[in-house]
């Protein structure tokens, strides 16, 4: 029990308790120590990032508005929602409530540090993974998954300097767009590190911003990665702080299946030799490179049924095959889908395909706050998980969400007594842990809308010229 924090989950207004009370990260339940008021309190103090405590909009409770805002959608999302929410939760404490402007609520989101927000995802994704079982593991290793997205933004001056749209979109007519790559936890689904940059310009391109976060990967660990990031220097940078590779072979490379050692039917040794040193790499990290990479290449087919059978090239670190089968990598590899249903996730559930914030400041704390919010979802999940003798990835996101958000402002205003509290606690673990994902094999589906849309036309020109066209068919 932590002696510092009262039985009752009501702790007053400038306690960030009211935020670990909302992802029950209570006493007794397996992942209580996760997230914890002052674990959070001391992030934001690290970073100077400790504002209005004796405000009414202080760091805990912006903060918390603005983490019901990045879960909720519609309405709910809006930052007048956020001060109702803010105001709703004054008058219950008594407390003379802000008026319905949104303008101080907005300069008081601002205050939020950008980097206490990004290391407190960091540390719950950490801590998590430390704490995980050993029967969510892939052979008692960590395996991380690494994919890219994109993401867009409103299109105001500040956002488009920073964040400039293709070439192939007119000027004032595309959406500023900002490119992103994540680590993902196979373990736990927990988002790792996010590493993000204009989707355009020198070293903005997938491959540099994975450099980036190497260092969230930790020696042990497994990175699992599609093509596009299996080259020579990716494999030997990761090999340098002990962690493994299994990624599909780069399509520009061939494969002769008659040289090498034989381990197998399609399996084999191979050796790279190294290239060139790169712009982006400086010399003393060149001659760190080995000369000669020892990889295992292996060839597999996925079959399916009603599909063409197709052939997959992958090359691994692991190289024992005694110790890993063709089998097992190709099981490892196949679980790099996961990262593609993580990313949409958090696209379509958490609205990150495109933000809301009007400045590259905000929209990166908007982001940060989104993946933090995205991972205490998860450890949520893990809890109902682990109580309930389930896999993390067997429970569904989108229904931990939902259950979330409905106990979002009964939590929050502390009407429950501990017991009360706890016992709601374990029933909502209990229905989330029910919320099992669908098992589809050969899904099948075209991409098609069967609803009929609005008919306006895509936008060809910009606002401005729009407005004076319409103002000429008016006079």
């Amino acid at each position: 029990m932590r002696q510092d924090i009262p039985n009752s989950p009501n702790h007053g207004s400038t306690s960030f308790q009211k935020i670990a009370d909302v992802f029950l990260a209570q006493d007794g339940l397996p992942f209580s120590n996760i997230l914890t008021s002052e674990q959070i309190e001391r992030a934001f103090a690290r970073n100077n990032g400790l504002f209005g405590q004796h405000g009414v909009y202080s760091t805990p409770i912006v903060l918390w508005a603005f983490l019901s805002q990045v879960l909720k959608d519609g309405k709910e999302a809006a930052c007048q929602a956020a001060v109702a929410r803010i105001a709703s939760h004054c008058l219950h404490e008594g407390i003379q409530p802000p008026t319905h402007d949104t303008g101080d609520y907005c300069k008081a989101r601002a205050k939020l540090s950008e980097t206490a927000l990004h290391e407190l995802g960091k540390e719950v994704a950490d801590e998590l993974q430390q704490r995980a079982d050993e029967s969510w593991l892939w052979k008692n290793r960590h395996a991380k998954l690494i994919d890219g997205f994109t993401f867009t933004m409103p299109d105001t001056p500040k956002n488009m300097a920073e964040f400039p749209h293709p070439r192939t979109q007119k000027k004032g007519v595309g959406l500023p767009i900002a490119r992103a790559v994540a680590i993902l936890s196979l373990a736990t689904a927990c988002i790792m590190d996010v590493a993000i940059g204009p989707y355009k310009g020198k070293e903005t391109g997938e491959t540099a911003l994975l450099r980036s976060i190497l260092s969230s990967l930790y020696a042990g660990d497994i990175a699992v990665f599609d093509r596009y990031y299996c080259s020579f220097m990716m494999i030997a940078l990761l090999q340098l702080q002990g962690t493994d590779v299994c990624a599909r072979l780069h399509q520009k490379r061939t494969s002769d299946f008659r040289t090498g050692e034989r381990l197998g039917k399609g399996d084999h040794l191979i050796v790279w030799t190294r290239p060139a040193r790169p712009d982006w790499m400086d010399q003393e990290t060149y001659d760190r490179i080995p000369e000669t990479l020892e990889l295992r290449e292996l060839r597999y087919a996925v079959v399916e049924k009603g599909r063409r059978t197709k052939m997959i090239t992958v090359v691994t670190t692991l190289t024992d095959a005694t110790v890993y089968s063709t089998e097992d990598i190709a099981e490892l590899y196949s679980f790099r889908w996961n990262s593609e249903l993580d990313i949409r996730a958090i696209k379509s559930s958490l609205n990150l395909a495109h933000v809301r914030c009007k400045s590259p400041e905000m929209v990166r704390r908007e982001l940060r706050t989104t993946l933090l919010a995205y991972n205490l979802v998860r450890t949520t999940a893990a809890n109902a998980a682990s109580l309930h003798g389930r896999q993390p990835r067997q429970i569904s996101f989108t229904g931990t969400c939902q259950y979330v958000l409905s106990s979002w402002q009964l939590i929050s205003c502390g009407t429950l007594t501990a017991d009360q509290f706890r016992e709601h606690c374990l029933g909502l673990l209990a229905q989330i842990a029910a919320c099992e994902v669908a098992n589809r094999p050969g899904r099948l589906e075209p991409r098609v809308l069967k609803r009929r849309r609005h008919g306006y036309p895509l936008m060809q020109k910009p606002r401005s010229v729009l407005r004076q066209e319409l103002q000429k068919h008016c006079t």
